[in-house]
């Protein structure tokens, strides 16, 4: 989730993306991303073992921000809003 293009960024781990996402949006997480306004969902990954999702996050938050924006920004350079895209 980020706040906007080159803003604050988010990095979470769920079993719901569009139902954390839609909360994140809504403003209905109390902490950091409501503090800081990350309501657009602009980068995702998908796996199908909960454990391996929450290594990628751990391994993740220790990256420089430069090395995230890369990531971001190789599927979705203008920062867009992924969250209509996953109905």
């Amino acid at each position: 989730m980020a706040s906007q293009k080159n803003g604050t960024i988010y990095i979470g781990v769920t079993s719901d993306l569009i139902g954390r996402a839609y909360a994140h949006r809504e403003g209905r997480i109390d902490g950091f991303t409501r503090q800081h306004g990350c309501k657009l969902l602009v980068w995702f990954e998908a796996f199908d073992d909960l454990q391996q999702a929450r290594q990628r996050e751990l391994q993740m938050k220790e990256w420089k921000r430069s090395w995230k924006i890369r990531l971001i920004e190789e599927t979705n350079l203008e920062w867009n809003d992924l969250y209509p895209t996953l109905f």
